[in-house]
């Protein structure tokens, strides 16, 4: 671990003392890679190293949420209101030292939220367990991030922190499409045009051991957006902004929502705007309701499935059972997505909320 630190310190140190002009732009951009490369190996060697007990959360429901956020800003409080959990309360910090599960129930679908320890800074190098945390939020469907009121400055700290160990929130990956080769070099084809040259790329991917690779690219790209689409270990989590605590004097008198348009505010403790919040929690995930109906069963809301935004029935039908998906080619449909009533669709057709189906 520390030769890889070192190695770190010593790429750090070179990237800062050359300067950056179309000469040097390939070289940086390689040690850029490698820097890439070895937090990767730094993380990942950290995390077999560090998982301890309590850390390891088997997902349940359809989906988890991970509550994160500096020690003391009513994790703990929001898990309890929002599931069946009892995490323990108190006003120091620290309270949390184990992952506690919870699970909500909302509009049919059972969704598993983590309380995990706050973080605090240099999480990401260790320090207050946060490199087990941080290995529990990558493995989840969605971050909520709170923060409390007057402190809204703590959401860059949070998303840097995260973003250093590389998790990147409110993202989607890079339309980069890499094919590799046994022979022929880097073929490079840009549907923009990039602030990089084609010398760069081959550097990039020559750190990342692709000799030779045709590289399809449908965007503009920075040259961290580049090295992400040649880094495994990126994750893209959906990530919703919580200002808790707005019941307070401090709130009150400082909290300014003209300001914050895109930032859920709320009181764990007081139950306000809880409602909103599991609706933003639904709402980034996604998620929609099918209703299974059976064979000579009349069409009805009794037997809910929950899909996602985008599936196809056939994804419906998968998620049934691999047996009951085989041989399957059609589907009668009623309600929401239904021309008329029974109409009989192919499985390619996407699921809609409300939507009743019935496999043929």
């Amino acid at each position: 671990m520390s030769d890889i630190t070192e190695q770190i310190e010593s790429i750090e140190k070179e990237i800062r003392k050359t300067p950056y002009h179309k000469a040097t732009e390939h070289h940086i951009g390689r040690l850029r890679a490698r820097l890439s490369k070895l937090k990767g190996q730094e993380m990942e060697a950290s995390s077999k190293k560090g998982g301890g007990l309590g850390y390891s959360v088997k997902k349940q429901g359809d989906a988890t949420v991970v509550l994160v956020g500096f020690p003391s800003v009513g994790k703990s409080t929001l898990l309890n209101k929002l599931t069946n959990a009892k995490s323990k309360i108190a006003p120091y910090a620290f309270t949390t030292v184990t992952v506690i599960p919870g699970m909500m129930e909302y509009r049919d679908a059972k969704i598993q939220i983590l309380d995990v320890p706050g973080l605090i800074e240099g999480a990401e190098e260790g320090k207050g367990r946060g490199r087990e945390v941080i290995s529990v939020i990558r493995n989840s469907d969605l971050l909520v991030i709170l923060c409390d009121v007057g402190k809204v400055s703590s959401f860059e700290s949070i998303s840097n922190t995260l973003e250093r160990s590389g998790i990147r929130l409110n993202k989607r990956p890079p339309k980069i499409t890499i094919e590799k080769k046994l022979k022929g070099g880097i073929n490079t084809i840009s549907s923009y045009k990039q602030a990089f040259s084609d010398e760069t790329i081959k550097q990039i991917a020559k750190e990342f051991r692709i000799p030779n690779a045709d590289i399809t690219i449908r965007e503009k790209l920075s040259i961290d957006r580049l090295i992400d689409a040649f880094s495994t270990n990126r994750v893209y989590i959906p990530t919703i902004f919580v200002i808790n605590k707005i019941d307070t004097k401090k709130g009150q008198e400082s909290f300014d929502e003209s300001i914050h348009r895109n930032i859920l505010t709320i009181s764990a403790e007081k139950d306000i705007n809880l409602v909103k919040i599991r609706e933003e929690i639904w709402k980034q995930l996604k998620f929609t309701r099918v209703y299974l109906v059976k064979r000579d069963e009349k069409p009805s809301n009794n037997s809910p499935i929950i899909m996602r935004v985008g599936d196809k029935l056939s994804d419906v039908a998968k998620n049934i059972g691999e047996e009951f998906y085989e041989g399957k080619t059609r589907a009668k449909i009623w309600g929401t997505g239904a021309k008329f009533s029974g109409q009989e669709v192919s499985l390619s057709t996407k699921v809609a909320e409300g939507m009743q189906v019935r496999f043929v």
